[in-house]
């Protein structure tokens, strides 16, 4: 089963006025795409993950990541399962409270593959991420235990096993490994 994919034509700005859902829906180049309730294996990593790099990056006010955030940007809406933004790219409110709405690439961007999502479509959205800006992007496959890693004007590179895994240049000090990221899925 893929994600469920709405064929009407609609504006960016009438997909916004749209309720939310539950999985959140993306907006790309006119159409809808409900992306899949994250199952088990899905959910643990972008939970442990998120946390992993919120306890590296924020104490210092370096970054930090956010799971299942709308991002708007390009003319396309998103909801990346780990978006994560320099800390300066955070916006911001009069009160200096985090706002709501955020209409920026993030600075990473980490999808995590679920079996009924299309991967074309994942990499699609990293790509877009990419051309506006992103500097990294993850593909995070459960499955076969690999993370695809996804850098401006280079090639794709498949990452498993001890390979070490790039992060947001940021973070100068942490080192993590495929095995690393995948380990918290042991329950054993």
């Amino acid at each position: 089963m893929r994600s469920t994919v709405q064929s009407n034509s609609l504006s960016l700005s009438e997909f916004l006025q749209l309720p939310e859902t539950q999985p959140a829906t993306e907006y790309v180049d006119g159409k809808t795409y409900q992306k899949p309730i994250p199952k088990g294996k899905h959910s643990r990593l972008q939970t442990r993950l998120s946390a992993e790099i919120n306890r590296v990056a924020e104490p210092d006010r370096i970054a930090s990541a956010f799971t299942e955030l709308r991002c708007r940007f390009g003319g396309r809406s998103i909801v990346p399962d780990i978006s994560v933004f320099a800390w300066e790219k955070i916006p911001l409110d009069n009160r200096g409270e985090i706002e709501n709405t955020f209409e920026v690439a993030p600075d990473w961007t980490i999808e995590i593959l679920s079996p009924e999502q299309s991967p074309t479509r994942v990499t699609s959205n990293i790509l877009f991420c990419l051309n506006a800006g992103t500097q990294l992007g993850w593909l995070v496959d459960p499955e076969e235990s690999t993370i695809a890693i996804f850098k401006p004007r280079e090639q794709p590179e498949i990452k498993q096993n001890d390979d070490r895994l790039p992060v947001l240049s940021l973070l100068t000090d942490w080192n993590i490994s495929v095995r690393d990221v995948f380990s918290c899925l042991n329950f054993s």
